[in-house]
């Protein structure tokens, strides 16, 4: 079970942030979605909404590719998302990739001609990030409440569940459950039938058993459900006038006899369901039934927020300096006991050497600044584990631990410099990052092994006269005489680290 390790506060407006437009994207499993607002003076204003249904998860091959004709429906949705994007003048977009995506291979040119399409760069998000953005989308749909509060979103090949109190997750989950592939997997041929649904409620139910107890155990907890599944459920519970709002076990099993009625899903139609869903629809229905049933939920609310709502809402919190990766780099230097005065020396010889050669590295880019900041905070994470090797326990913890508002290439980011602060730099750890980011990252890792080597006394003792010059693949440091003198340890240690930076292809010179 994953737990929250910071908490994530309600935005509060602020009134000196310009007009702006701002966008998210959800590249979800069956359906990609984008909102688009405009932020006046701290205020989100939503202006647009699109939906499109591209069934990404249908065209996924068992080896991770994607069959032509899901990456063309794909591609030409985020081409209009993108048009739309541009002739809106949009200037802070975010975008998402989920369940399909995640398990998509990373190797396949899918990803570039997406960026392409769209226009901005897509993230690669965990399944527990989901969540996390998923809760605070519904929070912020939801009137503010101190009470309990269970979220559920079925997607087409995830189903996210997160325990939170108000604004806060407290605990969260992602379950390899969705409408698409339980679809796929329970009526592969179409055919409706009762063992077809009792069979993939099973399924439901054991993937659910390991986890309830976390999420079913609390008493007076508001239940709250969102996206396509439970959404349309509601709407043709209304449509049947079996249901004026919410959704219960009895109606459920009411609808699940309603699609029994046809043979085939080609067939499937019902008041309130659209013929994309019904494509989808017993798969989604069976996991809500066992949701239901499992987690002992006698009545299900619906919300509109989801995950679209949430990205955008996290993206304001960045642009407001509330961001949830510092709340979680907290939350980890803390978790792994960490040194905060060591990893504040860290931080700010990095700071000051980055500030001396940032333009002529091309190292101005805010993510990149942030890296090197948290880099140098997280740098002794591996210590909790053992000494020996620290650092690449340090880049494992990095890259694998659920890092709440990191998407995956960040992670690989952060690993990257973690794992690279000292003896070889692991060039099989640089070729997992995006081409873009590989020049910069290496030149943030020389920076960050400086400003360890330069601490290891663990002591404030200013490093008398530090000045940095660098090169395309060179770099000098000078030092007060004086200083250098008085510390023969560090001398040593540099001219080791000569030779590290030489298999790097950097010539490092000191003086």
């Amino acid at each position: 079970m994953h737990k929250q390790p910071a908490a994530a506060d309600r935005l509060l407006p602020s009134e000196t942030l310009p007009t702006e437009i701002i966008a998210a994207v959800d590249l979800g499993s069956n359906s990609f979605h984008m909102i688009v607002g405009e932020l006046r003076h701290g205020q989100l204003a939503i202006l647009d909404r699109i939906r499109e249904t591209v069934r990404l998860a249908e065209g996924l091959s068992p080896n991770g590719d994607l069959f032509d004709d899901a990456r063309e429906r794909a591609i030409g949705c985020l081409s209009r998302f993108g048009e739309r994007l541009r002739d809106m003048h949009a200037g802070s977009v975010r975008a998402a990739g989920t369940s399909t995506i995640r398990r998509a291979r990373e190797d396949s040119t899918f990803m570039s001609e997406a960026e392409a399409a769209l226009g901005h760069p897509i993230e690669i998000i965990s399944g527990i990030e989901e969540a996390r953005l998923i809760y605070k989308g519904v929070t912020h749909s939801l009137p503010p409440t101190e009470g309990l509060r269970l979220v559920m979103d079925i997607g087409g090949g995830s189903t996210e569940l997160i325990l939170g109190q108000a604004s806060q997750p407290k605990a969260l989950e992602s379950l390899d459950l969705g409408c698409v592939s339980m679809t796929e997997r329970f009526f592969p041929d179409g055919k409706l039938s009762r063992e077809a649904f009792d069979k993939a409620r099973l399924r439901a139910r054991l993937e659910l058993r390991p986890v309830k107890a976390f999420f079913r155990d609390a008493s007076n907890i508001e239940a709250i459900g969102t996206s396509g599944t439970i959404r349309a459920t509601e709407a043709v519970a209304q449509a049947l006038s079996i249901s004026e709002s919410g959704i219960t076990p009895a109606i459920v099993d009411k609808l699940i006899d309603a699609v029994l009625g046809f043979d085939s899903i080609e067939k499937l139609s019902l008041p309130g369901l659209s013929e994309g869903r019904a494509q989808v629809w017993p798969g989604g229905l069976s996991i809500l039934a066992e949701l239901l049933n499992v987690l002992r939920i006698e009545e299900l609310q619906i919300s509109d927020g989801a995950l679209r709502e949430g990205l955008l809402y996290d993206l304001l919190g960045r642009l407001q300096h509330e961001d949830a990766r510092e709340r979680t780099v907290i939350a980890m230097a803390s978790r792994y006991h960490v040194d905060p005065e060591q990893g504040r020396r860290v931080a700010d010889t990095a700071a000051v050497l980055h500030g001396q050669c940032a333009a002529d590295w091309g190292l101005t880019n805010e993510l990149e600044i942030r890296m090197l900041n948290w880099a140098a905070r997280l740098h002794e994470i591996g210590l909790d584990i053992s000494h020996d090797g620290f650092e690449r326990h340090g880049a494992y913890i990095a890259e694998h631990a659920d890092m709440p508002g990191f998407p995956r290439a960040e992670q690989r980011y952060l690993a990257f410099l973690i794992g690279g602060q000292r003896n070889e730099i692991d060039a099989s750890r640089l070729a997992t990052l995006p081409r873009t980011w590989r020049r910069s990252a290496l030149r943030l890792a020389v920076l960050l092994r400086l400003a360890v080597l330069l601490n290891r006394s663990r002591s404030d003792l200013v490093v008398a006269g530090l000045e940095i010059r660098v090169a395309p693949q060179s770099l000098t440091l000078r030092f007060d005489k004086a200083w250098l003198q008085a510390n023969p340890l560090t001398v040593a240690d540099l001219e080791r680290e000569k030779a590290f930076l030489n298999d790097a292809d950097y010539e490092l010179q000191f003086g």
